[in-house]
């Protein structure tokens, strides 16, 4: 009677002592810490390999998708996300054409970028709307202003167009602690921005999958922040909208599906996968803290973007590699919409075929790669769950520490958040000039003959921020880790009269 037998029966178990033996071996005689151990910008050590005994003891291990604490993630029969192209809003005619015509190549989420918050009324969104169907695609709207308009002006639309408001998918991305921490001020005290804020999400309650809160934690990730920074910080800002919210007498679980969190995708790809299952489970436990009625509504709700800080005015195709290799991040960590930045948007106005190079790099993950089709698909590799649970604890230990100084909004009024950002970012500056942290084309196999791409913008390469005369905060400073290389490079084939 032939018996069957697991094929890896056949094959004794390998002790970690045996693969240590065998490394140290190969080695001869050099340091193993020193050879094979990499030390992150956070100061974790990572090992070469990692076994199961590096895993056993997490507690959620055993969790699956779209289950408490939600490392796994929300999603249970697939791993799709949503593809977003943004769109800025200067003529509102042109707007539509153009988001129809984008809507036919692949994109399933919209954001108007509405340069002149003004020009909001009722006639113009008629004509930005006309002929889009919303219950089918996810819409979001960015304005410096007028938050409770657009809503209202949503809510109106939707009634009139006769749409389900239960399949309405999207946000107002208003985000004043944001607002606050870029410019230094606000047009009105804080506290009466909370309180503007609150009647936003009042406005919104006729759409309950449309958020007003988008909390931009990409702003650390481009101010120089490292993982656990920008998690961290990004988690304090969500408790404090929590907290002001329900302070308020909103409830927690209409403020926590209020919130959307938007994180910046850098190089380190596995650090990055990590990092959104971690951020998940540390938003769980503080949701939960807050005892919502609706369970559903901790989930968190996580927007991804392309990091500036690391692309290029220089060799700038080297940008697509950088964001194909950020995307794939994004999508495995478990993001539920991704934008990909063009190529050439740190130096230029990205035109239709950098828009549509940034289209198809998330349709080939999705339609050829098949990244949609398996929930967390991270899942038990004993590395990236150990990066996990690192990037967890660390986070956590520095949001505590926030919320014993007071809560995030304290720390940014008393300069401590700035100062950790400028920390960060000077460690990260001399890594890029020592060559320790590679930006390839830049401080590693630059071309010298290389001349910079027609219609470069030099407000756009070189940000400068328009501050007012009144401060309320320092703000903090975003940058890209190439600028003090580019500038020197563009001076010298500028000649001593550059106006850089």
């Amino acid at each position: 009677m032939v018996q069957n037998e697991k094929l890896f029966d056949q094959f004794p178990p390998v002790t970690t002592k045996e693969w240590m033996d065998k490394i140290n071996t190969d080695l001869k005689g050099a340091d193993f810490n020193k050879t094979l151990v990499w030390k992150t910008n956070e100061g974790f050590e990572v090992k070469p390999f990692y076994r199961m005994e590096d895993i056993e003891n997490l507690m959620y291990i055993n969790t699956l998708p779209g289950v408490f604490p939600y490392i796994r993630g929300t999603k249970i029969k697939n791993n799709n996300w949503l593809v977003r192209q943004n769109i800025e809003v200067t003529d509102y005619s042109e707007a539509n054409r153009k988001a129809l015509t984008i809507l036919m190549k692949g994109v399933d989420s919209l954001g108007f970028i509405i340069v002149n918050p003004e020009s909001i009324n009722g006639n113009n969104f008629n004509i930005l709307l006309k002929d889009i169907q919303l219950e089918a695609i996810e819409i979001n709207f960015r304005s410096n202003g007028k938050a409770k308009e657009i809503v209202d002006l949503i809510n109106n639309y939707v009634r009139k167009s006769g749409s389900d408001p239960l399949k309405i998918k999207g946000a107002f991305e208003a985000d004043p602690l944001s607002r606050l921490m870029l410019n230094g001020t606000l047009c009105i005290p804080p506290e009466q921005g909370f309180d503007y804020l609150a009647s936003v999400v009042n406005s919104a309650t006729f759409l309950p999958k449309f958020r007003t809160v988008h909390l931009n934690a990409s702003n650390f990730n481009n101010a120089g922040a490292d993982i656990v920074q920008e998690l961290a910080f990004g988690i304090s800002m969500g408790s404090e909208y929590m907290a002001q919210l329900t302070g308020r007498g909103i409830s927690a679980e209409v403020a926590a599906a209020k919130i959307r969190f938007s994180f910046g995708t850098g190089p380190n790809y596995f650090p990055e996968i990590a990092k959104l299952r971690a951020a998940r489970l540390l938003w769980s436990v503080i949701i939960n803290g807050f005892h919502p009625a609706n369970g559903e509504n901790i989930k968190m709700d996580v927007h991804c973007v392309t990091s500036e800080w690391n692309k290029t005015v220089f060799d700038p195709n080297v940008n697509l590699l950088r964001t194909q290799t950020e995307a794939m991040s994004a999508i495995i960590g478990g993001t539920d919409s991704l934008t990909v930045e063009p190529f050439d948007i740190v130096f230029r106005h990205p035109d239709e075929f950098s828009e549509r190079i940034a289209r198809n790099q998330q349709l080939i993950l999705k339609e050829e790669a098949y990244f949609d089709k398996v929930s967390d698909p991270a899942a038990g590799s004993y590395y990236i769950e150990s990066l996990t649970s690192l990037i967890a604890e660390n986070a956590w230990e520095l949001f505590l520490e926030i919320e014993d100084r007071g809560g995030f909004l304290s720390c940014l009024k008393s300069g401590w958040v700035q100062k950790k950002l400028a920390e960060s970012a000077s460690m990260r500056r001399k890594d890029i000039a020592s060559g320790k942290e590679i930006l390839l084309g830049t401080n590693r196999f630059p071309d010298i003959n290389e001349k910079v791409l027609s219609g470069i913008d030099f407000t756009r390469v070189f940000k400068s921020p328009v501050l007012a005369n009144d401060l309320e905060i320092e703000p903090i400073k975003l940058f890209r880790g190439s600028e003090e290389q580019e500038r020197m490079r563009l001076e010298t084939d500028r000649g001593k009269n550059s106006r850089l």
